[in-house]
């Protein structure tokens, strides 16, 4: 399975916000990871629909990884959608009915992914396996960029990995928090394909070197 890289631009220079994501897709990422937080799911605030709706007439060509980390997905992914999101991500631990909130994003035109915060058992996400694109496992507690990478996650991701596996199932294994050229190995080898990288990238001297290490590297570790 391909690995992919999709730069959370949540570590970006927000004053420069396009600039900053065009840095990042030069540097060969596959996508830009954005992290929308609702001060209630989550303790902080960032940015809504209006955006990424900016970001998409700057940059028509990429592709939009978006990350709602907020309590009422279900109300808000038309918004995204039309704003030119190409993949949505709900948590499962938002006051929703999964499966309805599944089909709300599909009906708004985009593919779905389901994530989980590093607490929730990641047996719980089980029952959705089948019904979304992808599964993100947050390797730190969502809300803020810029963390430590959890030791847990690795084992937690391959679990899902196996569940997938054990169904025939090709649905993608993202992660996200504290993702570098260090964890990034571990991830991969424990089954994740689809690796968020935020404070590593805005933060590398040559992120172009850095991201064609961090393919290297993902390449190397899959079996």
């Amino acid at each position: 399975m391909q690995t992919k890289i999709s730069a959370s631009v949540l570590s970006a220079d927000l004053a420069h916000l396009a600039d900053q994501c065009q840095l990042a897709l030069d540097a060969g990422v596959d996508m830009l990871h954005i992290d929308v937080m609702d001060g209630h799911f989550v303790p902080n605030l960032t940015y809504g629909a209006p955006v990424l709706s900016c970001l998409h007439r700057a940059l028509p060509d990429a592709c939009y990884d978006v990350h709602l980390m907020i309590d009422d997905p279900d109300r808000y992914a038309l918004d995204f959608a039309k704003a030119g999101a190409d993949l949505i991500t709900f948590h499962l631990e938002a006051p929703v009915d999964p499966s309805a909130t599944i089909a709300a994003i599909r009906m708004a035109g985009c593919r779905v992914g389901i994530s989980i915060r590093p607490a929730t058992p990641v047996e719980k996400v089980f029952p959705y396996l089948g019904e979304v694109d992808m599964v993100l496992v947050m390797s730190v507690e969502p809300g803020f960029g810029g963390q430590a990478f959890l030791p847990e996650t690795p084992s937690r991701l391959a679990a899902v990995r196996r569940e997938l596996d054990r169904r025939g199932l090709t649905t993608d294994l993202q992660v996200d928090g504290g993702v570098n050229d260090d964890t990034a190995p571990l991830c991969v080898k424990a089954g994740a394909n689809v690796l968020v990288v935020g404070s590593a990238l805005y933060h590398a001297a040559d992120p172009a070197a850095l991201t064609t290490h961090l393919h290297n590297l993902t390449h190397a570790a899959c079996p």
